[in-house]
């Protein structure tokens, strides 16, 4: 078989002598025919299965003409928004516009819109009336039910109300379409596909709805933000493939959204015909002269393990989208894909990742969820690991080992998220071990988010004791294989639970580590996740309690300049942050002190003076000039003198 991306024009369905596509599939994202990207995936997948798929790429959203270019598909359009929910593509935590996209040619932005897969499908509607249209992605699978939107500050309906879509496919999708493709092309109407998983759809009444779970109504949801909780809670516990039921949200009268149960995850097997189905691994050609698509980078030269997380964090909606059963390839089918790639031109021996949304799960956390699914209102490692958690990193070790050995390949990294809690909860330390000698490159990432308890707790993380274990064991095992590697922790400010009193303590913990994290991630609300309901409601889904929230934006922006306390242009606001939490004790020249005073402040920690004698008689004054003090002057530093003091720490680190 000849491989070739994907038709993008007329001319291109000419060459492939085809009149007509039978989906063609609007994308927010530039076409890049690679297995980390949504849109490859599903078109290859529905292409295996016998059907023409042509591509549409970031459409002109003001022209209902620039999603007529391939004609009208035989059997429907599908929509993508893209890897990203558009408005988090388009916005930071702040809600300023960002400067680049990495999924466009160029890396530039504005050439997709906001709330994309509600706009594409708008402008469908506008061209072709009566075209079924099919909505999938991270952006309808995570808005697929009543939602709350950080960005518009208000409750959204369902995506497929506000977008006309007939139809909606959530999580990962490849099994639901080509369901839906052949039942579409047996003939049935797009309206009568009521009952494949893992897909959402408008319906009229509930007389035909069996089996399911009655939510409250968009009108009690808006009214009521306790009822929104208890609600997202339900579906939260309704992600499950073998234990779900099937949800009904109610918009009127004759209203309603029906989620179907999700699809049941993917054997072995099946990844691996995912997997190995004939992706051009790039982005189209004709990106070229626009400088390629920047996300490529990326994901090149990684491969994909595994997918679905049993980690549970809060602030993370794995859970809602890929679910909670881990699913892996075979050895077989990632050694050929590693070896395909060691004969990349490009390619310098550097295999990048090898992992998913968590890099050391390789399997279902327990034998149980394999036939019977994942319990209900528990979680597998949170607040502590589970005693039927299967813990072995052996598979994987076993997987790396194979890798290390392929000719061509110098180094195989994991860059993907280690769970620390896991990997403890081992007996055998030969992943550990082997994880520290041969896959780190000088830096091991790690998330352990916060050190506060309280916090820890409502993201869902281990205990800060379980992180310090971690670490205690890393430099143990880096000191015994005579090695000097560091641990960059990721952390997060402001998210739900943290008040200045524990961005406070976060700031004295980066103190005695003895550096200044690079980066600081504010909790961003995105949607469907348990973090971004407590965000809004200011409650606890889980328990139904109260939840103390930072939502002032000057609040926010104290709590993260109080990680990057030593940056100079941050003074003002740390000083104003411990002035308010009660903490000026951490404003002086001391070991421990934050940030030195100000001019006229009164010098803070300093060793108090014995009171001085009183003179028997006059002494003549001395002509020597007064020696400077030998403590630090109690003015902040220059600008120069913490740039040299950084220098100083980062050449230590090293």
């Amino acid at each position: 078989m000849v491989k070739r991306f994907l038709p993008i024009s007329k001319e291109d369905m000419a060459a492939r002598r085809w009149d007509r596509c039978d989906f063609v599939y609007v994308i927010g994202d530039a076409y890049v025919d690679h297995p980390s990207f949504g849109h490859a995936i599903i078109s290859r997948v529905l292409e295996n299965a016998g059907y023409k798929v042509g591509i549409i790429s970031q459409p002109d959203w003001k022209d209902p003409k620039s999603v007529t270019v391939l004609g009208k598909p035989r059997l429907g359009f599908l929509v993508m928004g893209g890897n990203m929910d558009s408005m988090v593509n388009h916005y930071s935590v702040t809600k300023h516009r960002r400067h680049t996209d990495a999924y466009t040619p160029g890396g530039v932005t504005g050439k997709r819109p906001d709330y994309a897969v509600t706009v594409y499908c708008n402008l469908i509607r506008q061209a072709y009336k009566n075209t079924a249209i099919i909505v999938g992605g991270i952006e309808a699978s995570l808005r697929r039910l009543a939602h709350y939107d950080y960005w518009s500050d208000k409750l959204k309906r369902s995506v497929l109300l506000d977008s006309q879509a007939d139809l909606l496919l959530y999580g990962m999708g490849e099994r639901a379409i080509v369901e839906v493709a052949d039942a579409l092309n047996s003939g049935i109407d797009i309206h009568d596909l009521t009952f494949i998983d893992g897909t959402v759809y408008h319906a009229k009444s509930l007389e035909n709805v069996y089996d399911y779970k009655l939510l409250p109504s968009f009108d009690e949801l808006k009214a009521d933000k306790m009822s929104y909780a208890k609600s997202f809670y339900t579906q939260y516990c309704n992600t499950d493939p073998f234990i779900s039921k099937r949800l009904a949200e109610p918009y009127s009268d004759h209203e309603y959204v029906i989620q179907n149960p999700p699809q049941k995850p993917l054997s072995t097997q099946e990844m691996d015909e995912i997997y190995d189905l004939p992706y051009m691994n790039d982005y189209h050609p004709s990106y070229k002269k626009l400088g390629g698509v920047p996300a490529i980078s990326e994901v090149k030269f990684s491969l994909v393990s595994n997918r679905g997380c049993f980690g549970g964090c809060s602030f993370c909606a794995l859970t809602f989208h890929q679910g909670r059963i881990v699913q892996t390839r075979s050895h077989d089918s990632i050694l050929k894909e590693a070896e395909r790639m060691t004969r990349d031109p490009d390619f310098k021996g550097y295999i990048h990742d090898v992992g998913g949304p968590t890099a050391n799960f390789r399997h279902p956390s327990c034998e149980k969820q394999i036939k019977k699914g994942v319990c209900a209102g528990k979680q597998c490692l949170f607040p502590s690991p589970c005693r039927n958690l299967n813990a072995d990193h052996s598979d994987y070790v076993e997987l790396l080992r194979k890798l290390r050995a392929l000719p061509g390949v110098k180094k195989v990294f994991i860059r993907s998220g280690i769970r620390f809690d896991y990997l403890l909860a081992d007996k055998d330390d030969t992943f550990f071990r082997e994880l520290v000698q041969y896959h780190v490159s000088g830096q091991l990432k790690v998330a352990p988010e916060h050190v506060s308890d309280k916090v820890l707790t409502l993201m869902g993380k281990p205990e800060n004791s379980v992180y310090r274990r971690f670490i205690k064991k890393y430099e143990k095992l880096n000191e015994k294989l005579g090695l000097k590697q560091f641990v960059v922790p990721y952390l997060m400010s402001s998210h739900p639970g943290s008040s200045l009193k524990e961005a406070v303590e976060l700031a004295e913990h980066i103190r005695d580590l003895g550096y200044m994290p690079e980066q600081v991630q504010d909790f961003y609300p995105t949607p469907s996740t348990i973090s971004t309901v407590m965000y809004y409601t200011g409650i606890d889904p889980r328990t139904m309690k109260k939840v103390y929230v930072p939502t002032d934006p000057r609040e926010k922006a104290m709590q993260r300049a109080l990680i990057q306390y030593r940056d100079p242009k941050n003074y003002a606001i740390v000083y104003e942050a411990l002035e308010k939490a009660g903490r000026k004790d951490l404003i002086g020249t001391g070991e421990k002190c934050l940030i030195r005073p100000r001019k006229n402040d009164k010098p803070k920690n300093q060793a108090k003076k014995a009171p001085e004698k009183p003179a028997k008689k006059q002494e003549k004054p001395s002509k020597k000039p007064e020696k400077a003090p030998k403590k630090h002057s109690p003015e902040p530093p220059s600008a120069a003198q913490l740039r040299k003091a950084e220098a100083y720490l980062k050449k230590r680190k090293k």
